[in-house]
């Protein structure tokens, strides 16, 4: 059940326990990684430990891109089913993660296409995976935030105009990869 991205364990965790809200506020990108990989491996946790830990992760930037690269990406069942304890402490933050939710679903569904297009079948289905494990926690937290981001993600893949443009040039999405990305958006618009 290791994430896809594996990074040592820090001190800072080691011997079962818990971050504080002190160090979490420092966390690195890394350390979130690692922590995340942490908390889902440990069977004693229960739902509340579990949904304060993962609240106190995403109420910064390092710690919610950790927390989803290593959830979205890993072997991780509640990914593919998410219960009350992670909706919760995912709705805790919706400022810091309705933008990395819409951007991990128009990121990975543009990069299915691209394994798709180099016949690396396995990669393109583990990027399809991250997308529909996205489009589940963006229908299952049902924020605001989150619908509105996914407009103006939607309106700048469609009409290249708006705030998100950038995001997309950087990307270097091509016209078939930002008809995907409008299409998954519009799904996602109509159920949140």
């Amino acid at each position: 059940m290791m994430c896809c991205v594996q990074y040592s364990t820090s001190s800072h965790w080691q011997n079962d326990k818990l971050y504080s809200w002190e160090l979490m506020e420092n966390i690195t990108f890394e350390e979130a990684i690692a922590y995340t990989e942490e908390i889902l491996l440990r069977k004693d946790l229960s739902d509340d430990q579990l949904e304060s830990e993962i609240s106190k992760l995403v109420q910064t930037v390092n710690g919610a891109r950790g927390f989803f690269v290593c959830f979205l990406t890993g072997e991780w069942h509640l990914a593919d089913a998410p219960n009350i304890s992670v909706i919760r402490a995912l709705q805790s933050a919706p400022k810091a993660i309705a933008e990395l939710l819409v951007k991990n679903l128009a990121m990975s569904t543009a990069m299915a296409i691209t394994h798709r297009r180099s016949g690396n079948i396995e990669q393109a289905d583990g990027s399809h995976r991250v997308a529909k494990r996205t489009a589940l926690l963006i229908e299952k937290v049902d924020l605001t935030e989150v619908r509105t981001i996914a407009i103006q993600v939607k309106e700048a893949a469609i009409s290249n105009t708006g705030a998100y443009v950038d995001f997309l040039e950087r990307w270097g999405y091509d016209a078939e990869q930002k008809q995907a990305i409008s299409q998954v958006l519009t799904t996602v618009i109509t159920h949140v």
